[in-house]
């Protein structure tokens, strides 16, 4: 394991992805939030969203379900303690699908409105051109 640890110039530890993956038991829990590495371990019980939630994201990234729940800025400054890393830079383009997976959302709620307006915006216009030409005929 210590082989794999490289460090930034600024002295940040940087751990592989297979790394991170490994810490996946009871006894050593890490999660990847924002490619920076949390060992979660002695937070497991403590963990307000109970610890299955951190569990479930164990060894992997958990930035998508993370900022889903909108954790509050006393729980982000908490978090920071947590921080053992940073996940290597040349291992980041194989979290980076789950990451994008937010904008994704965005434009889900934006599609949603567009499947509602469109729709109703067709609705009206069709009631319009129908009543212009049944009292034209009339």
């Amino acid at each position: 394991m210590g082989e794999n640890k490289e460090k930034s110039p600024d002295g940040v530890k940087y751990y592989r992805l297979s790394e991170i993956e490994e810490q996946n038991t009871f006894k050593s829990t890490w999660i990847i939030i924002h490619n920076k590495v949390y060992d979660v371990t002695k937070f497991l019980e403590e963990h307000p969203g109970g610890e299955e939630v951190l569990r479930e994201q164990a060894g992997g990234n958990a930035t998508e379900s993370f900022e889903d729940v909108g954790h509050s800025t006393d729980a982000r400054d908490m978090a920071q303690d947590m921080v053992i890393g940073e996940l290597h830079p040349d291992d980041r383009h194989k979290i980076a699908t789950p990451e994008e997976t937010p904008l994704t959302t965005l434009n889900d709620e934006s599609s949603w409105w567009s499947s509602l307006l469109i729709p109703a915006l067709v609705a009206i216009l069709v009631t319009l051109v129908y009543r212009i030409f049944t009292s034209d005929s009339e």
